[in-house]
């Protein structure tokens, strides 16, 4: 079935077409596209123009250019618009106003891939769902999203993210969501924000885009929770958290295992239900989603239950088990704030007999003037008690490492590559290990190399 054709995608983005045909997908990539697919030849690190005859090669339906690239013939199936970036910006608004979907976006410090999923799962047994892949969150990987959505879609749930003051605004008025939620603050982006305020700020302004009658989803509990809901004024507010007067208010999150009982509120009634992932933060994240669930008109207890079903992706806090030890991946995303939230979630957890409490960070970058004294402080986190061993790679994780006491000093290295080096040597059988970074500092990679291991890791004792 066709999700675009060739004359509604030169009515949607004012180009002109070069044969007669219609597109099943919208690719970026030539090493995923899928046969019938428009390719958009974005420019990046390489120009999508260089990719345009592989693209059709793989079968690609038609190709979105700015100008007839060179070894495609002149029968080849495009559409040439003035600027490819700008196209694919105007076929997301034409894909966001063919739609009848009711439309949540997601944004916050941390969080919004792990919400945004959990979204897609709440809702699936309600109607027909769209939703942004992995983390296509910016100024192509919106449009990108709302290109790919089809016109019968009933529910799509969106990612905004920002890196710069004045992001957010746009892509929020391009979804133009009926429900918008903010995940939380945290100190992260510091270096283009200055304060808090600042991206509390830039994060609001995803309210910008609400359609009429739309509910803005705040978090409460958090010293920029004023400024959040100053950007919300004027829209329906439903607050989120632990507070007596929030919309939907946590009252107890037990982790069990690797699942986390909740027990909250909805308008004052009982709300009860498993997400399969331990973490009060995941618990959280769970009542915005509720919250944004209700705003919309879909069945909040529904969501609640299928919410059992989800548990975070790699890299953003999923638990395993490699050989006899235990990872909690989440080196995808690292703030002083997400750090607190692992730290919490480490403190809840018993290792197996003789193992530990082991942390691997990488830095937590983007904070800003402060960023050293925002690193060492973590060493003073009440929750570093507990554990054992501390291992860190980078600059930044330095000054961490120089705060701890020496007992928990574990290996630091100057980069994630040094550590990955010496992966053998940071855990033992037993420990459970939170390995942690933003993703800039690779620290993944520690953990791609414990993987590697395999059944081996911890198999042997070492101090």
């Amino acid at each position: 079935m066709a999700l675009w054709t060739a004359t509604e995608i030169a009515r949607a983005t004012g180009g002109r077409l070069q044969g007669d045909w219609s597109v099943t997908g919208v690719s970026i990539d030539t090493r995923t596209i899928a046969p019938g697919d428009l390719f958009v030849a974005l420019k990046d690190v390489r120009d999508g123009h260089d990719f345009v005859a592989i693209a059709l090669e793989k079968g690609a339906g038609a190709a979105m250019v700015s100008r007839v690239p060179e070894g495609v013939g002149p029968d080849a199936p495009l559409i040439i618009v003035d600027d490819v970036l700008a196209g694919l910006g105007a076929l997301g608004v034409a894909g966001r106003a063919r739609t009848a979907a009711r439309v949540i976006a997601i944004t916050g410090s941390v969080g919004k891939t792990s919400t945004k999923d959990m979204a897609r799962l709440a809702l699936a047994g309600q109607g027909r769902v769209h939703a942004a892949e992995a983390s296509y969150n910016n100024h192509w990987g919106v449009p990108l999203t709302l290109a790919r959505m089809p016109a019968d879609t009933e529910f799509a749930v969106l990612e905004l993210g920002m890196n710069h003051p004045g992001e957010i605004a746009p892509l929020a008025r391009m979804a133009r969501p009926h429900a918008a939620l903010i995940t939380t603050i945290a100190a992260v982006h510091l270096e283009a924000f200055g304060r808090m305020e600042g991206i509390a700020a830039e994060k609001a302004a995803i309210f910008t885009g609400l359609e009429p009658e739309g509910a803005a989803i705040v978090p409460t509990g958090l010293d920029v929770t004023p400024v959040l809901e100053q950007g919300a004024a004027g829209h329906r507010l439903l607050r989120f958290g632990r507070q007596a007067q929030d919309d939907v208010r946590l009252i107890t999150a037990t982790p069990e295992s690797d699942t986390t009982l909740v027990e909250a509120e909805l308008n004052g009634r009982p709300l009860a239900f498993r997400i399969g992932s331990a973490g009060e933060h995941f618990a959280l994240n769970a009542l915005g989603v509720i919250a944004a669930v209700h705003a919309i008109g879909a069945d909040p207890v529904t969501a609640a239950e299928a919410l059992s079903q989800w548990s975070p992706p790699a890299g953003r806090g999923a638990r395993e088990k490699i050989g006899a030890v235990e990872i909690i991946d989440d080196a995808f995303n690292a703030s002083p704030t997400s750090l607190a939230a692992g730290l919490a979630l480490l403190s809840r957890l018993e290792p197996a007999p003789g193992g530990r409490r082991v942390l691997i960070l990488g830095d937590m970058l983007e904070l800003g003037p402060d960023e050293q004294a925002l690193h060492a402080g973590m060493a003073r986190h009440p929750a570093m008690q507990g554990v054992a061993l501390v291992h860190t790679a980078g600059p930044l994780m330095r000054h961490l490492y120089d705060a701890l006491p020496p007992a928990q000093r574990g290996i630091w290295a100057e980069t994630a590559a040094d550590l990955v080096a010496q992966a053998g040597n940071l855990v033992r059988r037993g420990d459970i290990v939170l390995i942690k970074g933003s993703k800039g500092s690779r620290i993944s990679t520690v953990v791609d190399a414990l993987r590697k291991l395999g059944d081996g890791l911890g198999s042997e004792r070492r101090e």
